[in-house]
């Protein structure tokens, strides 16, 4: 008989579990996932107006694995609706070299999709982006088969594909992870209600709470700091900011087939996209980043999402966001004008940008598995 496991957390990677799993159980009811918020959660990295969905990397094994994923977002049912192949432009700084190095993987591994486009080209092609600073852009590429996906539908929708498999969902807050130190594992977890959830395996696939889940069952066992998750993972944010657009605005930019705009390595803007009725510009900025620290009652320094609303974000964090992107990048369209509003979104990073995917090293969480460490690139 099929392990039970319990899932914590239902984002990228606590959902793409519970799928995938369900479709190589007899019994996907043996499979548990429970998140604190209902689908999609919020609070979460995979939640937004939307995603980049790309294959776009420097790195062959990355490039594989993106090359393999992004195919049911051309034609599954539970994702195909969500994604818009509007191809992106990399405007590369000048004197890097990341441009050239993606598009030799793509050329090693025979794909011939990208193209160079020359700095004097690229108004001329894509009007909108008259206005734009390139005096430190170097090289410039294009990429058809990239796009974008509504992240918070195709997250409910790969969610709600899993149910209907008899995958089981819980929502409720976890409080703590519970030890079972005499059989060397953990057994299960605590909810803020007082009920335990058990299983045989469970996957924790918090992101950026990842060290704050942790961090107690590290306390118990006396794990030394250097072996301990935080060294692993790192709760970051980073900024986004949403412009609103006019009817005209929208049409202009549907009628010229705006792609993903990547802006060296200050950030990038993505195609309008839907909120609520309206039609949203949204830009990322990727060089601001926000880390909170707290010091836990056994005295370990932690990283977790700051407690306050993650649209409530400094004025100071907006003006450096402005000062680096939004007045360069298509300015058009930012100029004069503020925001409709602002978010900073939690990812767990790590040192390498790496996926973290693996079973807890330590001998006492014998049945404990990692699937965290997104890195603001995990949603695939």
């Amino acid at each position: 008989m099929d392990p039970t496991v319990l899932i914590v957390g239902a984002g990228t990677f606590g959902i793409s579990t519970a799928y995938h799993l369900a479709h190589r159980y007899n019994d996907a009811s043996r499979i548990t996932i429970i998140d604190q918020s209902s689908s999609p959660p919020k609070p979460a990295a995979s939640v937004d107006i939307n995603r980049i969905i790309r294959t776009d990397y420097p790195d062959s094994l990355y490039c594989n694995l993106a090359s393999e994923a992004i195919h049911p977002w051309f034609w599954s049912m539970e994702l195909g609706h969500y994604f818009h192949k509007t191809g992106w432009v990399m405007m590369d700084e000048r004197g890097s070299d990341l441009a050239k190095r993606i598009r030799n993987v793509f050329q090693n591994r025979g794909s011939t999709q990208t193209g160079e486009i020359s700095l004097e080209q690229l108004d001329k092609r894509w009007a909108f982006l008259k206005g734009t600073e390139t005096g430190g852009i170097g090289d410039v590429y294009w990429n058809p088969e990239a796009g974008w996906c509504d992240a918070a539908k195709a997250t409910a929708s790969f969610m709600e594909a899993a149910e209907r498999r008899g995958v089981k969902r819980v929502n409720a807050k976890v409080t703590e992870l519970l030890l079972d130190t005499e059989h060397g594992r953990i057994e299960g977890i605590r909810t803020i209600d007082g009920q335990r959830y058990t299983a045989d395996k469970v996957v924790l696939a918090v992101g950026a709470w990842t060290s704050s889940m942790l961090s107690p069952i590290e306390d118990q066992l006396e794990i030394a700091e250097r072996h301990r998750v935080e060294l692993q993972v790192k709760a970051t944010g980073t900024v986004s900011a949403y412009y609103k657009l006019s009817d005209e605005e929208f049409e202009r930019l549907s009628k010229a087939n705006m792609p993903i705009i990547v802006y060296g390595s200050q950030g990038e803007v993505i195609p309008p996209s839907s909120r609520d009725g309206s039609k949203y510009l949204k830009y990322n900025n990727s060089q601001t980043t926000v880390i909170n620290t707290v010091t836990t009652k056994s005295g370990h320094r932690i990283s977790i999402p700051a407690d306050r609303s993650q649209n409530d974000v400094p004025n100071g964090i907006k003006r450096e966001t402005e000062r680096r992107l939004l007045s360069k990048l298509l300015p058009e369209f930012t100029n004069g004008k503020q925001a409709e509003f602002w978010r900073i979104c939690w990812d767990a990073v790590t040192p390498s940008e790496d996926l973290l995917l693996c079973k807890h090293p330590h001998a006492k969480l014998s049945n404990l598995y990692l699937a965290t460490g997104g890195s603001f690139h995990g949603y695939k």
